[in-house]
C-alpha cells in the first residue's frame, strides 16, 4: 500500500512491507522517529517516504542539517526516483538549516519555522538529522528546547513528519540524544543483524512504538537496493 488513506487516516511510508507491518502505514499527523547506525538507510527511507506523496500530488519538505541540496537530490538520482520532477513541480522542497548558523537556526526553529511550513502547505516533512541540533546548544536544557520546539512546528503544520536520528553505538536501539524517543509518538529502528561470531549478516527492521497502531512487534529483514529500502514483512521475526 502507498499513498495516503483518508479512511483510515493512514499515510503510506513508500518502503515496500513496511506499510503491511504497520496496518497500512502512519497515522496521519504522527511525529515518527527513524534511528539507527550510519549507513543502514534512514535517508533512503526518509525520500521515499517524500516521494510516495509526490506521486500522490501531496506537497513534501525536506528539512536538512547535513546535505546540500545538489548532494540530496544526487543521491536520490541512483536510485532512479523522479526528485527533480517533484521539485521542479513545487511538489517537494528542500530547506536547510547549516548547524554552524547558531543564533539564526534557534530564532528559525523557535519562531518561524511552523509558519513557514504552513505556509508551504506541505503534508510530509523529513528533518534529516536532529542528530545535529545538539550542536545549537551547549546545555541539554537548550538541546530539549530546540527539539520540543522542532516536533511543536511541525506537528502545527498538520503534517506528517519523519525525522532521522544516529543511534547510540553502544545501544542502537535508541537515538544518540536519548531525547528524540520522547518526543515522538512512533520509533523505527534500522540496525545491522550479526552473526555469533560478530561479523554482520544483514539489516533489520524493528518498529519500537506507533501510537495508535496495532503494528507488528517483530525484528524484520530489509534490504536496500537499486530501487531503495524493502523490507521483508513476512519473514520469521529474527529477534
Amino acid at each position: 500500500m502507498s499513498g495516503s488513506d483518508g479512511s483510515a487516516g493512514r499515510v503510506g511510508t513508500g518502503v515496500a512491507g513496511l506499510d503491511e507491518m504497520l496496518g497500512g502505514g502512519y497515522p496521519r499527523g504522527h511525529v515518527v522517529l527513524v534511528t539507527g547506525l550510519p549507513g543502514t538507510g534512514k535517508t533512503c527511507l526518509a525520500l521515499q517516504f517524500l516521494l510516495d506523496g509526490a506521486r500522490h500530488g501531496e506537497r513534501g519538505v525536506f528539512l536538512s542539517l547535513e546535505e546540500d541540496a545538489p548532494q540530496l537530490l544526487e543521491s536520490a538520482r541512483q536510485f532512479g526516483w523522479p526528485v527533480d520532477a517533484a521539485v521542479d513541480k513545487g511538489v517537494l522542497k528542500i530547506l536547510r538549516l547549516d548547524p554552524k548558523e547558531t543564533r539564526q537556526n534557534l530564532h528559525r526553529i523557535q519562531g518561524e519555522l511552523g509558519q513557514e511550513l504552513s505556509g508551504l502547505g506541505a503534508k510530509r516533512i523529513v528533518v534529516d538529522s536532529v542528530s545535529l541540533l545538539n550542536m545549537l546548544s551547549d546545555e541539554e536544557a537548550g538541546r530539549r528546547a530546540t527539539l520540543f520546539a522542532l516536533a511543536a512546528a511541525c506537528r502545527g503544520s498538520g503534517a506528517t513528519t519523519v525525522l532521522t536520528a544516529e543511534a547510540d553505538p553502544l545501544h542502537p536501539e535508541v537515538s544518540r540524544d536519548g531525547l528524540t524517543e520522547y518526543v515522538a509518538d512512533g520509533v523505527i529502528v534500522l540496525g545491522y543483524r550479526t552473526a555469533s561470531d560478530g561479523h554482520r549478516v544483514g539489516l533489520s527492521l524493528r518498529v519500537l512504538k506507533m501510537r495508535r497502531t496495532a503494528h507488528v512487534r517483530s525484528v524484520q529483514p530489509y534490504a536496500i537496493g537499486p530501487s531503495g529500502l524493502t523490507v521483508d514483512a513476512k519473514a520469521v521475526d529474527l529477534g
